[in-house]
């Protein structure tokens, strides 16, 4: 079992707080928080992003203090491995900033636009983790920076942002602009319908939802105060409409997005973040969950250190909250110092019903026909590693097996196969049952099992299993 599964079990046992059955989500449940290594550089505004099981940090502010401030803007690069819970600095990005857009496409993290030290930039650089180097590609059309990018169908959409064309305090923009990384190619798309920036941005079933941020953003110092957005914008790539889904229950503005797979956590919407109802210590740092099939919104457990403005990657469902800062106006006039602290904090939330989802298990072989051979192939595929995999034939007892196999000497007339997986939170996964017809006089003949595969499926062989099960260690 997995560290994360160990924690949620003993706390089931020692508070009684979660009430969590097989296959279902209890309402009490709010998801709970550990503590992993910090990054070796604290930073706000950085971006996050992962490739093969390795999560990068890129970027970010460091100035904090009181003015005049501390630090700067970095291009500092951390990768962190989960499983020895380690980071190791690797080749800076070329353009320091913050604010930008980071996305992944083919094992490669593009990070797009943000603000330097001078200005805000359309800059857009690609980083190989394979090969630790840095490639410059076509610049953004629109310097923004608050703006996030979205990847569907091998596309990538930068939406909104901070437009210093729009206005120098209150630069929210429209925009809808679009990378093709095949083409290094830049094209324009229907414009969100409401200005927005520092919002969170997430891909559920092929559509970007684009939820809360800010309107804009003034001068504190000038007592001007930034609006929250509350609007949950759903942007529909193939027909390149908008509509909207069920709004947060406020607004919120310097938030970051999530979404789990379904695989060991239920598919949802995790936005995360802070809410500065005064600038003081009037702050909720949040985590609200969403679900899109539902239209509905729950809540989470609160982050445990207060800060905003961080990264969030998802790593086998769980979620890495890194970085983030905070800025307090040190008194209650205009003109007052603003402090500002940055956080070097690596926070792991397990998300609600996380180890409650059922495998799927998807039976290729046999299907419902006649077959002339005495012997069939047992094809199936399981969504995600598994501990235990077995079948029954005509509902006799169940045999183990580690991946596919062949059905031998099945007697002539009908037949009917169900398939089951188990998991390492000891969920069972069920499959169809295949009803087939063995024809009269059949004979038998050695059959090799196909391999087959599905976009999201995975054959469970053992050696996968060893190895996994080897990296779940940690």
């Amino acid at each position: 079992m997995s560290k994360s599964a160990v924690l949620l079990f003993a706390l089931i046992l020692l508070t009684g707080s979660f009430v969590i059955t097989r296959g279902s989500v209890s309402a009490v449940d709010f998801g709970s928080w550990t503590t992993e290594a910090s990054m070796q550089e604290a930073r706000s505004e950085l971006g996050v992003a992962v490739v093969n099981g390795r999560i990068y940090a890129i970027g970010g502010s460091t100035l904090q203090g009181e003015e005049p401030y501390t630090g700067g803007i970095v291009g500092t690069n951390e990768e962190y491995d989960p499983f020895s819970d380690t980071w190791v600095f690797k080749t800076p990005m070329p353009t320091p900033r913050t604010d930008f857009g980071i996305a992944v496409y083919n094992n490669k993290i593009y990070c797009i636009g943000g603000k330097d030290s001078e200005s805000i930039t359309n800059v857009n650089e690609v980083y190989d983790p394979a090969t630790d180097t840095w490639e410059t590609m076509a610049s953004m059309p629109t310097p923004r920076y608050g703006v996030r990018a979205s990847v569907v169908n091998g596309k990538m959409y930068l939406i909104g942002g901070d437009d210093p064309d729009v206005s120098i305090d209150w630069g929210a923009s429209t925009h809808n602009e679009v990378y093709d990384p095949a083409t290094d190619s830049w094209s324009t798309k229907t414009p969100v319908p409401h200005p927005t920036t520092r919002y969170a941005s997430v891909v559920f079933d092929e559509k970007i939802y684009v939820i809360g941020g800010y309107i804009g953003r003034g001068s504190a110092r000038d007592g001007a105060e930034a609006l929250h957005f509350d609007l949950n914008q759903v942007y529909d790539t193939e027909t390149d409409s908008w509509a909207y889904g069920s709004p947060l229950t406020e607004g919120y503005g310097g938030v970051a997005g999530a979404v789990t797979t379904g695989v060991n956590a239920p598919r949802r919407i995790y936005v995360l973040g802070n809410m500065r109802r005064n600038f003081g210590d009037d702050t909720d740092y949040f985590v609200r969950v969403y679900d899109p099939v539902g239209d509905s919104w729950a809540s989470g457990a609160n982050i445990p250190t207060d800060r905003g403005n961080f990264g969030v990657a998802v790593l086998d469902d769980m979620l890495y909250v890194i970085g983030g800062g905070t800025a307090y106006l040190n008194g209650f006039n205009i003109g007052d110092p603003i402090t500002l602290t940055k956080y070097a904090a690596n926070e792991r939330y397990t998300p609600i019903g996380y180890g409650t989802v059922l495998p799927v298990v998807d039976l290729v072989s046999p299907q419902n026909q006649t077959y002339n051979a005495s012997s069939v192939s047992l094809v199936f595929m399981v969504n995600k590693p598994v501990l235990w995999m077995g079948y029954s034939i005509d509902g006799q007892d169940n045999v183990t097996v580690t991946g596919n196999t062949t059905l031998p000497d099945l007697s002539s007339g009908l037949h009917n196969v169900t398939v089951y997986a188990r998991d390492e939170f000891g969920n069972t996964g069920t499959s169809a049952t295949a009803s087939f017809t063995i024809a009269e006089e059949s004979q038998s003949f050695p059959i090799v099992p196909v391999a087959a595969a599905s976009v999201g499926s995975v054959i469970v062989v053992a050696a996968a299993l060893l190895v996994y099960f080897n990296k779940r260690k940690h």
